[in-house]
C-alpha cells in the first residue's frame, strides 16, 4: 500500500469512530429525557390514583410481600 492509501484508510477509520460517537451522544441525550418523561408522567399518576408507580407497572405484589415480610404478618417470614 502506498502511504497515502495507508493514511486515507486511517483518516476513515478516525471519522467513522467520530461519527459513531456523535450519534451515541445523540441517542444517549434522548434516552435521558424519555426516562425523566416516564418518571414525572408516573409521579402525576400516583398523585391522581394514589397507586405508586411499581403497582402501575405490575410489581406491587412484590412490593406488599416484601413490606408483609418485613413488618411480619406472614408465617414464613424470619
Amino acid at each position: 500500500m502506498k502511504q497515502s492509501q495507508i493514511s486515507d484508510t486511517w483518516l476513515q477509520g478516525v471519522a467513522a469512530r467520530k461519527i459513531h460517537m456523535e450519534q451515541l451522544k445523540s441517542v444517549e441525550l434522548f434516552n435521558g429525557r424519555a426516562a425523566m418523561i416516564g418518571i414525572l408522567i408516573g409521579i402525576i399518576i400516583e398523585g391522581l390514583t394514589g397507586a405508586g408507580i411499581a403497582h402501575q407497572i405490575g410489581l406491587g405484589a412484590l412490593i406488599d410481600g416484601y413490606t408483609s415480610c418485613h413488618t411480619q404478618y406472614l408465617p414464613f417470614c424470619f
